[in-house]
């Protein structure tokens, strides 16, 4: 994903200096036009937006603040840092603290979309944070998609995208066990998933996950084991807000059991091999 984005920036005129854990991962941003560091404070030193897309709470934690090579010690004061990753909103709150605290400004901005969005800058943005520094990042985050929601404060961009792969993964689960019920049942899943896709209670992105079902077609695009790390973020969050989501609580259970047989690494698809 990041790659991709920052491939984006590049072609939108922006000078882009970049950092991976493996930097042989970054060549093709080099070849592009692209700078590399080997450290995140590096990369960070001198720029004005200062942008991350890594996994979970811990890589976004030793990104930005390793003692070593963490990126807000490299932060100019009228930097704007945006937090891209899925996390957990704890941890947001806990970086944007540290991140304000040295003078500059911070947004949490994660996106919806899988690979093909990110190469074709069509990513939808949710941000949190305040609006006139949202107006300042406004045409950086336009350079990588093509959608861009101001959801409100600090942290609220990361609780909708929350939201979002809840609703998302609540749809494939139901839509795995629904293919997997009807074909056991003596049903061709194929012109099942061809009706189910032409009604109303169809959404554009169940029928095309349904369809991927049907085709066997597990490329990870959007692996089981980030959507299982997503749903234990959004119940652990529910959980500390006093509400009860029991239907995204099921979901995270298929993801899970999804991840331990194996399909980790697997598009979340293959959830459907657990009603093969």
């Amino acid at each position: 994903m990041g790659s991709r984005m920052a491939t984006n920036l590049l072609a939108a005129g922006y000078d882009v200096t970049a950092w991976n854990r493996n930097l042989a991962h970054a060549e093709r941003l080099v070849e592009a036009g692209a700078t590399t560091r080997e450290s995140p404070r590096e990369a960070a030193r001198g720029a004005d937006f200062v942008m991350s897309m890594v996994t979970d709470d811990n890589a976004s934690s030793a990104v930005w603040t390793d003692p070593e090579t963490g990126a807000i010690a490299g932060l100019s004061p009228d930097a704007t840092v945006i937090e891209m990753s899925t996390v957990s909103p704890d941890w947001i709150a806990s970086l944007s603290k540290r991140v304000t605290a040295t003078g500059a400004c911070f947004l949490d901005a994660p996106a919806a979309g899988t690979l093909p969005q990110a190469e074709n800058r069509q990513l939808i943005f949710f941000v949190g944070g305040d609006e006139e520094v949202f107006e300042i990042a406004k045409p950086v985050l336009g350079a990588m998609g093509g959608t861009i929601h101001h959801i409100g404060p600090i942290g609220y961009g990361l609780l909708f995208k929350l939201a979002v792969n809840g609703l998302l993964a609540v749809q494939i689960a139901a839509i795995a066990e629904t293919l997997g019920l009807l074909s056991k049942s003596g049903l061709d899943p194929s012109k099942a998933m061809d009706i189910l896709a032409t009604l109303p209670i169809a959404s554009p992105a169940g029928s095309g996950m349904g369809k991927l079902m049907i085709q066997r077609d597990f490329k990870p695009r959007f692996k089981i084991g980030l959507m299982a790390k997503d749903l234990r973020y959004a119940t652990e969050t529910a959980k500390a807000r006093q509400s009860d989501i029991p239907v995204v609580g099921s979901a995270r259970k298929v993801f899970e059991a999804a991840r331990d047989s194996g399909a980790a690494d697997d598009n979340v698809t293959a959830v459907a091999k657990l009603y093969d």
